[in-house]
């Protein structure tokens, strides 16, 4: 049977990739949420998942998630509109609404889920949504499916986004979204700057914060630690992340909750989260809540180690969080340096293009809170020598 044309377009697109060291496979990687995961029978340091407190395998998460099977079962067997819902949706929703210091929140199954409702919910074609050209991919995909007009500011450039939004201050309907940690940067949003605008351009302010809850400002993100939290009209986050569970989260106002609940198409059409993930998303929210101090010894490491890599000549951008970017610049010698440092025994993502702009391949350090001191040093001396190694490679 002669194969049909879009096969042809395939091969050549996978070949394309291939000869550009742009080709992904998934990694033989086992046990990748434990802080050393095992790698073709090898276990390594693991600097690769956002596993930030080191909570997915702690004790408290998993005896909460087996209570929640043997009590509930496995499936939830519905959208939450239906019958997928439980007594302990109930309560995480209202304890984190609680810690967000917020009126209600909302669960969905993903944090992805989470930024694709509020986009189809709030935007539309009379729309304009800011963004930051570096936001994350779920953002960008959401505003395309709502069919606003996305208008992009050049990343952490109050200026330039200023001048949109004067541009675009007759536009009827107005929002602005935003990361406050970039996942592939690990720097932080001018939140303050941004909620000036917002405030003088009457615009809705939604901001992502996954990578940040359970670490900075007590836990509850970068918008309560610089004490703008009540100028957001939504914050969305996740429980897949410093949390170590999985899952998103919407926070906010009683009625625009309840106005996501009723719009939001990933929210309504969407089998609710099995009961287990639920348990463990009550069990992390307590333990951040009883002791945010993981989150502080996180960041006070990440600032040790940025500097020692710099120290080392690498370019780690602008990053004031536990995402440690190492930016490389050429996409095979990011996949030599990923390799040297898998044989000193560290697992570390190299992150290409299109998730970082060209020419900007980078190792992705994400630390977690339950390294050790011999692990942090672990970690620096296979650094101490890989700048010289890459070099004599080129």
């Amino acid at each position: 049977m002669t194969p049909k044309s879009f096969y042809r377009r395939i091969e050549g697109e996978l070949a394309d990739l291939e000869n550009s060291s742009l080709l992904r496979t998934i990694p033989e990687v086992d046990c990748g949420a434990d802080k050393e995961l095992v790698f073709q029978g090898r276990k390594l340091l693991n600097l690769a998942s956002n596993d930030y407190l080191g909570l997915a395998n702690d004790d408290q998460l998993t005896s909460a998630a087996v209570k929640a099977v043997e009590q509930y079962g496995c499936g939830s067997a519905a959208s939450r509109l239906v019958t997928g819902n439980f007594r302990i949706y109930d309560d995480l929703e209202r304890e984190l609404a609680s810690f967000k210091e917020q009126e209600d929140s909302m669960l969905f199954t993903s944090g992805y889920a989470a930024n694709l409702a509020i986009m189809d919910s709030f935007a539309g074609r009379r729309s304009v949504v800011f963004s930051d050209k570096l936001n994350h991919a779920s953002i960008l995909d959401g505003i395309r499916m709502s069919g606003a007009r996305q208008v992009r500011y050049r990343h952490n450039d109050i200026a330039h986004l200023k001048k949109r939004m004067e541009a675009a201050k007759d536009a009827e309907d107005r929002i602005l979204i935003t990361d406050t940690i970039f996942s592939m940067d690990g720097d932080l949003a001018y939140l303050e700057e941004i909620a000036d605008l917002c405030d003088f351009y009457d615009t809705m302010l939604v901001i992502d914060e996954a990578h940040a809850e359970g670490i900075f400002g007590s836990g509850k993100g970068i918008a309560y630690e610089r004490g703008i939290a009540q100028r957001v009209d939504l914050h969305m986050g996740a429980f897949s992340k410093g949390f170590g569970s999985l899952g998103g989260a919407v926070s906010g106002r009683k009625d625009l909750i309840s106005y996501l609940r009723n719009k939001g198409r990933s929210f309504v059409f969407s089998t609710a989260l099995p009961p287990a993930v639920i348990g463990a998303n009550l069990a992390a929210l307590r333990l951040v809540v009883e002791d945010p101090s993981r989150g502080d010894k996180l960041l006070r490491m990440s600032r040790e180690l940025k500097g020692h890599l710099e120290a080392c000549g690498f370019d780690c951008g602008q990053s004031e969080s536990q995402i440690i970017p190492v930016i490389i610049g050429d996409n095979e010698t990011v996949l030599i340096a990923r390799d040297r440092l898998i044989e000193k025994g560290i697992y570390a993502a190299a992150i290409r293009p299109p998730t970082v702009p060209e020419g900007t391949a980078r190792l992705r350090l994400s630390l977690r809170a339950d390294l050790t001191e011999a692990d942090l040093q672990k970690i620096k001396d296979a650094f101490a020598g890989l700048k010289v190694e890459l070099e004599e490679c080129v």
